[in-house]
């Protein structure tokens, strides 16, 4: 009877390392994540969290070890190019196009993928179907961010990576992205979350990464 191997990690991150200005922002990383998994970056500002986001979208490269995803190097042209069709990404700035309406925001990226239909369903669940005939401009910041999540949901990637998602979102906002996260990872999909905020994620792996300066001494330390 031959014992069957355990499946590979759907992405992996062996000793990798990654330097920006000739400074180390992050150091010996190993990350191993199956479909499903979730991880959680954590730290102070400056410590390299969207660092290692923008590493693992390829908008640069590790210093040093590789980044695998199905056991192929993603540094690869052959290998990324396949690899970056499976990315999802959220980041600070919102890329909405405030000339047009909500929807139009949702449908421009879903025409960009070769997909329709989602996006009404999508800004309905984000709490947006109400304004979906609205300008962008008339959206207030946790609107926007709503908005950037429901776009999230239409485009159907399985690897998501969420730089600050719960920044400006109200506490009702902030259940919203935690059920979407859930139910995401209950379909197989995979998210890495960056923030300083609290959000919950079951069973979720964290990393904490290291400050990489000492903290300069504020006006509150020195009068304690």
């Amino acid at each position: 009877m031959s014992l069957r191997r355990p499946p590979l990690p759907r992405i992996l991150l062996n000793n990798v390392s990654c330097m920006r200005n000739a400074q180390t922002i992050l150091r010996n990383i190993n990350v191993s994540i199956h479909d499903g998994g979730a991880l959680v970056l954590t730290g102070t500002n400056g410590s390299g969290k969207s660092t290692f986001l923008r590493m693992l979208a390829g908008f640069s490269r590790p210093s040093a070890g590789e980044i695998l995803w199905n056991g192929h190097d993603v540094t690869q042209s052959g290998v990324f190019h396949q690899y970056k069709l499976q990315l999802n990404w959220l980041s600070l700035k919102d890329a909405i196009k405030d000339r047009l309406t909500v929807l139009d925001n949702v449908q421009w990226f879903e025409v960009l993928e070769g997909k329709c239909g989602k996006a009404m369903g999508a800004l309905e669940l984000m709490g947006l179907g109400r304004l979906a005939n609205e300008k962008a401009r008339m959206l207030s910041m946790g609107q926007r961010k709503r908005l950037q999540l429901a776009r999230l949901l239409a485009i159907d990637r399985p690897i998501w990576l969420l730089d600050e998602p719960s920044v400006a979102l109200d506490v009702e906002g902030v259940r919203l992205l935690e059920y979407i996260i859930a139910e995401h990872r209950k379909k197989g999909g995979i998210v890495f979350v960056a923030t300083h905020l609290p959000i919950e994620i079951e069973d979720a792996m964290c990393l904490r990464l290291p400050q990489r300066f000492p903290r300069r001494k504020t006006l509150v330390d020195l009068v304690r």
